[in-house]
């Protein structure tokens, strides 16, 4: 996920086993005064499209 991030533009780093629980992966991002909603909303539908893309619950 954060790879298909990255590469729209979005840095959100991954964390998965043995820093999280197996199974149990995260995303961490970072949101901050200088964003603008215009960035806010690029990221969101950025998640949004990466995350269909990789189709978690469909297999």
């Amino acid at each position: 996920m954060s790879q298909k991030l990255l590469g729209r533009g979005i840095f959100a780093i991954g964390f998965f086993f043995p820093v999280v629980a197996q199974g149990k992966a995260r995303i961490r991002t970072q949101i901050s005064a200088a964003h603008s909603k215009g960035d806010l909303d690029k990221a969101i539908a950025v998640f949004s499209e990466a995350y269909k893309e990789l189709n978690f619950f469909n297999t």
